[in-house]
């Protein structure tokens, strides 16, 4: 296979699993974006949080929440809690890398504020106790999963929302996690500024 084929099918792929999780989600993606509008609303905040490539996703969320997605408007409160290497090194190195988003969210998170977790395995051991956290809190979850969920789709209750990627590939998941995190943006614009 020549190196444009590789790259056709990558291409390919991609559209493909854009596709199905549009056929599949899109109504999930509206639900929590209004879910996230009325937490905003309410005074509270997004936290959002995600290892490797997830972290990328979701400190994606947060700064575009934060400064500004296509225009210009007010900032919204939006945090990512995988952002601070000195917190997370010294939680993992003193604790346990379990704990690295879940202590974050114990200190930062209030009763009403969003958790958005992003995993492509759904098995992070350290989202699931993030997820287990937020619970406590009264903090609900909106899940960006792929594959069948993992342990994270097994903790999520009746006042969570999850939007599973169909897909086994982690590549596609997380390009598909990124635009439905420009989804949320865009649809949170719209709802709270208009236009």
């Amino acid at each position: 296979m020549s190196l444009q084929d590789r790259i056709i099918n990558q291409f390919t792929d991609s559209l493909q699993t854009q596709q199905d999780a549009m056929n599949y989600l899109t109504d999930l993606i509206a639900y929590a974006s209004e879910r996230l509008v009325a937490a905003l609303l309410n005074d509270k905040k997004i936290i959002a949080c995600g290892n490797g490539r997830a972290a990328n996703n979701a400190q994606l969320l947060s700064s575009t929440l934060l400064h500004r997605f296509e225009r210009e408007r007010p900032s919204l409160p939006a945090l990512a809690l995988s952002t601070d290497m000195t917190t997370i090194t010294a939680i993992a190195n003193e604790s346990h890398f379990d704990d690295v988003f879940a202590k974050q969210l114990r200190a930062l998170g209030q009763s009403g504020d969003m958790l958005v977790v992003y995993s492509d395995c759904g098995f992070s051991g350290n989202i699931v106790k993030a997820v287990h956290c937020a619970h406590d809190k009264e903090i609900s979850v909106i899940a960006l999963t792929g594959r069948d969920g993992g342990a994270i789709a097994a903790q999520l209750n009746e006042k969570d929302l999850e939007l599973r990627v169909p897909s086994n590939s982690s590549a596609r998941i997380h390009e598909v996690h990124s635009l439905i995190s420009h989804c949320f943006c865009d649809l949170i614009d719209h709802q709270l500024f208009g236009g």
